[in-house]
């Protein structure tokens, strides 16, 4: 099995949707990246070094995943990750945002994964979810919707009970949940967390993996907010 592969995350501000997602799908996914033959993870963070340790904290990002503070997003515009909406206009980058998140402006790739949260899956994978909004839970984040034990395992999922869909990999609203309780967290963080370049509001991110050599085995450039690589077709290239 190929070894000494290198994972490097392009993230987003430690506000965003899609930095936090990046962490807790790579959180979830590291063991099988460790089978698969990845021996280095690390992700660049818009964001400063404080900031950087904040949101590791809030996540409960292993130590063995490296973090870099990249402020300025210079990192990831080297790699090509998309700066959003008229990112050169002289337009409030709240305004750009706003478009973007509505799905109304190039990059137009925010609308459909902020639906299919929403929507569900009926063959999606739903274990890197609930073992998200299991730390979530733990770690006093709203809103509910897993029963945990005493010990903190699951004891149920209120997902379980939905009608007709039930067994659906993902169930409507599941990962619209989800992503309700990083909202919350990201709302209340926001003046701690949010970024330090107005550039950065509105910049994406992306993923490469690296072989031994150097060499490219996956990419990946996100296209809109919410819009993050599917770990298992990660995996699935690596095998």
């Amino acid at each position: 099995a190929t070894t000494d592969r290198t994972l490097l995350c392009f993230g987003t501000h430690a506000a965003d949707f899609n930095a936090i997602e990046y962490l807790q799908k790579i959180r979830f996914y590291l063991p099988r990246l460790r089978d698969a033959g990845v021996s280095r993870v690390a992700c660049v963070l818009n964001a400063d070094a404080a900031q950087c340790r904040t949101l590791a904290e809030l996540l409960d990002v292993p130590d063995d995943i490296e973090l870099f503070a990249d402020p300025t997003g210079e990192a990831g515009r080297k790699f090509g990750v998309s700066r959003g909406f008229r990112p050169d206009a002289a337009l409030s980058p709240y305004v750009k945002l706003f478009v973007v998140g509505i799905g109304l402006g190039p990059p137009w790739g925010t609308l459909l994964p902020v639906l299919r949260g929403y929507v569900g899956a009926p063959s999606g994978k739903r274990d890197w979810i609930e073992a998200t909004m299991q730390q979530a839970q733990r770690a006093g984040r709203l809103p509910e919707p897993l029963e945990l034990a005493a010990d903190g395992s699951i004891a149920k999922n209120r997902f379980d009970d939905t009608p007709i869909v039930s067994d659906w990999g993902v169930r409507p609203f599941e990962l619209a949940t989800m992503r309700l309780q990083n909202l919350i967290m990201q709302i209340s963080r926001y003046g701690e967390l949010g970024p330090k370049d107005p550039r950065c509001l509105t910049q994406l991110g992306g993923m490469v993996v690296v072989g031994a050599g150097g060499e490219p085995e996956y990419a990946w450039l996100d296209r809109g907010l919410c819009d993050l690589p599917d770990f298992e077709d990660v995996l699935g290239a690596l095998s």
